[in-house]
């Protein structure tokens, strides 16, 4: 992956790098959140979860005009700021004292990286051709999980040393990426508008919902999320109804590193071969395997049977994420990339819903109905994937 990774321009790299850093410092922040709001704001557990579950939805609704600002000014200019509004959030976080200021703060470094993702998902289709794309997709993120798997053992071990540490720690890593991509980003690039007439944000959110393939992808990316944008919330929720939250907390850890390993040792092999021309099969492979994965977890009696259930169910998820980006790729406008990027952000909306949905299953059904819940879901997705491929020629077979 580093080989193919260093094959590309100084551009692509720089794009793979800021989001790989940003990504990093996130998750630094990630074991000690729960623990910092309880003890700074004395939220319970429910409010600690509205706190959270509110930020990654409210910065979601606002990355959509990020996607317009990547499509109506220089992605050098809309980086920059956002690394800027990235590295003031968290330090604005460690001296709020305000529970409305904190989360504010959340909202600013969640929109901030999803701005920074969707710029990056546009300059790849800007400096690359569409045979490429699918490789680099994978190399990120394959780097988005190295990011996920490394960030909170570095938490941890900042913790130790002072409350405050992973905080300031990632706000040093975004103003780190700021000033690189300050002197090294591309200045010049700017968004292609003679491809389309400038109109304002609520013209091209008319253009958005006229577009029925988008329509039908973001809802099937929106109920692929609910499955695997927070898997670990909703089993967690289940062991500890059917066994005892220690038990829960240990099959939770094997569960989180066979995911992360999978990811790691799979990802980018297997997501380079995606083929934009045959993004349809892949996807259904992918439903398929996530199929497979959660009637495993219905079924499982022992530790093994839920890792393997689990590696199922990843290599679902490692089809599935490339292949929702190549999509996009295929019926953006050009001069629309960004904002139909962050259309297809909006399927984080699914993920904040997930441990909502699996939360009431387990509160009013037998447990084993949570999964039977999600593989609706699964369905679902696959139905509005299938509608939205049909009559596009980049992804029927």
């Amino acid at each position: 992956m580093l080989a193919a990774a260093i094959r590309y321009s100084p551009q692509v790299r720089l794009l793979l790098a800021t989001t790989f850093v940003l990504t990093l410092a996130r998750a630094i922040t990630l074991p000690y959140l729960v623990v910092y709001l309880a003890q700074n704001f004395s939220l319970d557990i429910s409010g600690i979860g509205l706190m959270i579950g509110g930020a990654l939805i409210v910065a979601s609704l606002l990355s959509l005009y990020g996607g317009y600002l990547i499509d109506t000014l220089r992605s050098y200019t809309v980086i920059i700021a956002s690394t800027l509004v990235f590295t003031g959030a968290f330090i604005t976080a460690v001296v709020s004292r305000e529970l409305s200021l904190f989360f504010i703060s959340l909202v600013l470094i969640n929109l901030a990286l999803a701005v920074v993702d969707i710029a990056a998902k546009a300059g790849f289709c800007a400096l690359l051709p569409l045979d490429e794309r699918s490789e680099v997709f994978s190399i990120k993120y394959t780097l988005s999980n190295v990011a996920y798997a490394v960030g909170p053992f570095v938490g941890v071990a900042l913790i130790l040393l002072d409350d405050h540490l992973p905080f300031l720690v990632s706000a040093l890593l975004g103003l780190v990426m700021c000033l690189l991509y300050r002197r090294w980003g591309e200045r010049s690039a700017r968004a292609n508008l003679d491809n389309g007439p400038q109109t304002g944000f609520l013209s091209v959110g008319g253009q958005l919902l006229k577009d029925r393939r988008l329509i039908c992808f973001t809802l099937g990316g929106a109920l692929s999320a609910v499955v695997f944008g927070q898997f670990t919330a909703y089993l967690s929720q289940y062991l500890v109804v059917t066994s005892s939250a220690s038990e829960a907390a240990r099959y939770i850890s094997y569960l989180v590193a066979t995911n992360a390993v999978t990811v790691i040792a799979l990802q980018y092999v297997i997501g380079r071969r995606i083929s934009s021309r045959q993004l349809m099969p892949w996807l259904l492979a992918g439903m398929a395997l996530f199929l497979a994965g959660l009637l495993g977890f219905s079924l499982a009696q022992s530790l093994l049977a839920w890792c393997l259930a689990m590696l199922v169910f990843t290599l679902g998820e490692i089809i599935v994420i490339p292949a929702e980006y190549m999509f996009i790729d295929s019926i953006a406008p050009e001069h629309l990339r960004g904002v139909y990027y962050g259309a297809q952000n909006l399927s984080n909306l699914g993920a904040a819903l997930g441990p909502v949905i699996c939360g009431f299953a387990l509160a009013h059904l037998v447990p084993v109905a949570t999964f039977y819940l999600l593989i609706g879901s699964v369905c679902l997705a696959a139905l509005f994937y299938y509608l939205g491929a049909k009559g596009n020629n980049g992804t029927t077979a």
